[in-house]
């Protein structure tokens, strides 16, 4: 299908890469072009697969899973393509999960996760739409991330304009598109907009990047 996503599979454990590959096996708009078994050869499978999203476990022979994720999505897209990193998990409220998260990953899901979650969850960061479980992400952000910002971020209070500072906000207090239009009174596509301008002006590329940086610079909870 040339609708399909595309899913590379990293983690060390070759039953875990095939329970999750015999999962998506089943889905016709779900498509498996690769396994990794480290770091290493993740980013060499990203780099000439293109993946859609690559399912990356944290801990990793040679190279782990958080400096492989910050490796794939700093590399610059090929055109309109953007690899989207999920993260792999035992523990949720994990400091690896948030390094994950910070390093890039657009999620990240258990590895007792129910097959149609895991499911889900690659079709909604593959969309670049907002996660199902955001509100458990931006626990785990809230609880890890440092109170005083680090000075990479500082300036960007300064570059946002007061309506950007106050959508991002927002964006780290939880709230989706909707309710972020009806809390300000503004359109959907209105809020969109605005969301976009703060994605680019943060250098972050989803929802989840642009929590992080609303807890860094103070502007959420």
């Amino acid at each position: 299908m040339s609708d399909s996503i595309s899913v590379l599979i990293v983690d060390d454990d070759a039953l875990t890469r095939l329970g999750i590959r015999t999962v998506l096996a089943s889905e016709q708009d779900i498509v498996v072009v690769g396994e990794a078994a480290s770091g290493r050869q993740a980013i060499t499978m990203a780099e000439s697969l293109q993946p859609d999203v690559v399912l990356m476990d944290i801990q990793l022979p040679d190279l782990d899973g958080i400096v492989a994720t910050e490796r794939i999505t700093s590399t610059p897209p090929q055109g309109d393509h953007d690899i989207r990193v999920i993260a792999l998990t035992t523990f949720n409220y994990d400091e690896y999960v948030y390094r994950s998260l910070r390093a890039g990953a657009s999620g990240f899901l258990l590895k007792r996760t129910p097959a149609e979650e895991i499911i889900e969850t690659i079709r909604v960061v593959a969309a670049g739409e907002e996660l199902p479980s955001q509100a458990v992400t931006r626990q785990v952000i809230a609880r890890f991330t440092n109170s005083e910002p680090p000075e990479t971020r500082a300036p960007l209070a300064h570059v946002l304009t007061a309506r950007e500072a106050e959508i991002l906000s927002l964006i780290g207090r939880g709230l989706a598109n909707a309710e972020i239009a009806e809390h300000l009174n503004l359109s959907i596509d209105t809020v969109k907009t605005h969301a976009k301008h703060v994605y680019m002006k943060c250098g972050v590329r989803d929802r989840v990047q642009a929590v992080i940086v609303a807890f860094e610079l103070g502007l959420a909870p």
